[in-house]
């Protein structure tokens, strides 16, 4: 049986991610926890800039509904 999006992302979970937001945002972070509205916790977030900066957010809460796209950092 294939797998689900959701159960590919539960084995994500202590690994890094990065979270592409509506708005263009991207942070990366080690995903946590998350739930089936896609509202992950993130620790050691980062920011990405469009000039590939990265300015560190710590623990930040995304919101699911602001989610474009989920993937592995690595």
């Amino acid at each position: 049986m294939p797998e689900r999006p959701i159960d590919v992302l539960n084995q994500a979970k202590g690994k890094r991610v990065l979270v592409k937001l509506k708005n263009g945002t991207e942070i990366s972070g080690v995903l946590q926890a998350m739930d089936l509205h896609l509202n992950m916790w993130l620790d050691d977030a980062e920011q990405i800039t469009r000039d590939n900066n990265k300015i560190k957010l710590g623990t930040v809460l995304v919101r699911g509904d602001n989610v474009l796209l989920v993937s592995p950092a690595e």
